[in-house]
């Protein structure tokens, strides 16, 4: 086994940091920080980051084929222009849903942008449930409803072959798949593959890695593991100094590294005392296993 090392790459103090994705044009990581409304790009060569500061809570960013990137911003799909930080509403969801707000988003292998929603709450525990839906959209802007009923709408990603798509819901304590059709992006059959051990605490952001593995980051657990959807196995731990774990994707030039995203809203101060890189984002190498590429949304 190589030696795994973790580090605090970037300490950008998020309050709540999520949705980690490799631009390998830029050799950059774009990750947003929620309640602070920002997008950051983080050039892992220079070490500088820009922010762009919208106007609603961010709460996922994606490549976009054509130049740019979109955004899951308040309850609108949008495309974020980065020179000018301009933002063009390409979609909206949940407009009966005053309270609501998008969460964690994902393209798809045929460029749909995959995101859901969840009622704004600040303590998982409180939460209002089963407000949240999933959604895609497509490349032409039309937007799909796939179900309801979410409380809190998470990471997401696709098995190798695009015929399984991965989903958790964080209050089911569950990660889940469905039969995956890339055509015509309709999903089916929803089985649970994996269910959260007490220490694990709840399920947020997930990838996939080139081995069909999914890696899940466990918030208020300060982890991420790796699971065997097929046996519905955990096959490793990677802990880190941090207790608000929120998402991970891999990037690096041949997408060997890990970058986990964290927050540190919730933690009093006596508690970032002890984690005062709580809000950063993490690079983890030596895991032995490289991920995939992130897909551009196509419209």
């Amino acid at each position: 086994m190589s030696s795994i090392k973790i580090e605090c790459v970037l300490p950008e103090n998020c309050r709540c940091g999520e949705s980690p994705v490799w631009e390998e044009a830029s050799n950059s990581l774009l990750f947003v920080d929620i309640p602070a409304k920002r997008v950051c790009r983080w050039n892992s060569l220079s070490k500088q980051v820009q922010r762009v500061i919208v106007d609603a809570p961010v709460s996922s960013v994606a490549l976009r084929q054509s130049g740019g990137y979109v955004a899951t911003i308040g309850t609108k799909f949008c495309a974020l222009n980065w020179e000018d930080q301009s933002v063009v509403v390409l979609a909206e969801v949940d407009q009966d849903k005053k309270n609501n707000r998008f969460n964690d988003g994902k393209v798809d292998p045929a460029g749909r942008y995959f995101a859901g929603t969840m009622a704004e709450g600040t303590d998982p525990a409180v939460l209002e449930r089963h407000q949240g839906a999933l959604y895609s959209l497509f490349p032409d802007h039309h937007v799909k409803k796939y179900f309801d009923q979410v409380d809190i709408s998470n990471g997401l990603d696709w098995s190798l072959d695009h015929k399984i798509f991965y989903y958790i819901d964080s209050l089911s304590y569950s990660v889940d798949a469905f039969d995956y059709d890339l055509q015509t992006g309709q999903i089916s059959k929803r089985r649970s593959v994996y269910k959260l051990e007490k220490d694990e605490h709840i399920p947020d952001g997930m990838c996939i890695d080139a081995e069909g593995k999914l890696w899940v980051a466990c918030y208020n657990g300060g982890r991420v593991i790796r699971i065997d959807p097929v046996t519905g196995k955990r096959l490793q731990t990677v802990k880190l100094p941090v207790e608000k774990t929120t998402s991970c994707c891999f990037g690096g030039k041949d997408y060997s590294e890990m970058y986990v995203t964290c927050g540190r809203d919730g933690i009093d101060p006596q508690g970032l005392l002890k984690q005062p890189e709580a809000g950063g984002v993490f690079k983890i190498t030596g895991l032995g296993v490289k991920g995939l590429a992130p897909y551009p949304y196509a419209g």
